[in-house]
């Protein structure tokens, strides 16, 4: 019978998709990894992964098994935790770079420190990609922009916090437009349009009349920053509580004419999963501190 260190694994591979991304983390080979998951479908008597020369996927047999292993591990770790005062295991969470960077890393800081059992793993990325990681279960919950799309009945999201869009431009620009339809002589980056935010931006866009000419596409809001502080393009981002805008001699925030559209960032999660306990102290040590 497979042990709890092989269930363990097997949440791990199904994360990475890839059994030797996978192996570094676990401590293994990747042939002792490998050898692992086939023992794991023997036992089952069911296939887990769709194998290619590169890479292997959850199949629908895979997939239905995630929530069950997450619980069978959640559990066998709470029998320490109910000796202990305190929250333990290992959670794994996806979060913006952004949130990282700000007022979400100070809360892991703050959770770490008081509870130094718990194990946390964190994977940056978009929120769009997160959505699907915790559909399958690879993740246990992650900091997202709000969706503009209807969320899966299995999944909620729980917002922590908001930053207003805004137009920025290297320091002395000049506007050439009006105060209600400013035109800057620069090209326009914009965050990648087909992400969560992306769709912010095009709301600010249109709620303000912009005329925009589009010139560069990027799927990140700390890259986008940088590039503009260069003297680049100008571009609309959310109000990243990291940066010091005020005191930010290479930027300027243009005023925007209309109505200002806010970024929502929050926790996604499913609604039953093992890691509630630890996604709820998030949420309230988070929210405490705001």
């Amino acid at each position: 019978m497979s042990s709890i260190r092989v269930l363990k694994n097997f949440l791990v591979i199904a994360r990475h998709k890839s059994v030797a991304a996978a192996s570094r983390e676990i401590g293994l080979t990747p042939a002792a990894a490998g050898q692992q998951i086939q023992q794991l479908e023997e036992e089952i008597g069911l296939t887990l992964f769709d194998r290619t020369k590169r890479s292997l996927s959850l199949n629908t047999n895979g997939r239905s098994l995630i929530e069950p292993i997450q619980e069978i591990v959640a559990r066998f770790e709470a029998l320490g935790s109910n000796l202990k005062s305190g929250l333990s295991g290992t959670i794994v969470i996806g979060a913006l770079v952004s949130s990282l960077m700000g007022a979400f890393g100070k809360t892991l800081n703050e959770l770490k420190l008081r509870y130094p059992d718990l194990e946390i793993k964190l994977l940056a990325g978009l929120s769009s990609n997160f959505l699907d990681q915790i559909l399958e279960g690879s993740i246990d919950g992650a900091i997202v922009t709000e969706s503009p799309f209807t969320l899966p009945q299995n999944v909620q999201w729980t917002e922590l916090y908001r930053e207003p869009m805004i137009l920025i431009t290297p320091a002395l620009t000049t506007n050439k437009g009006t105060k209600s339809s400013p035109r800057i002589k620069l090209p326009f980056i914009r965050f990648e349009r087909n992400t969560w935010t992306g769709h912010l931006v095009d709301q600010t866009i249109k709620a303000n009349k912009l005329p925009i000419e589009e010139s560069m596409e990027l799927n990140s809001v700390e890259a986008i920053i940088e590039l503009v502080r260069q003297g680049i393009g100008y571009s609309i981002v959310p109000k990243l509580a990291s940066i010091s805008w005020e005191t930010d001699r290479q930027l300027t925030i243009q005023r925007l004419p209309g109505k200002t559209i806010y970024r929502k960032v929050g926790l996604l999660e499913r609604k039953k999963h093992g890691r509630q306990n630890i996604t709820l102290a998030i949420k309230q040590l988070f929210l405490s501190d705001t």
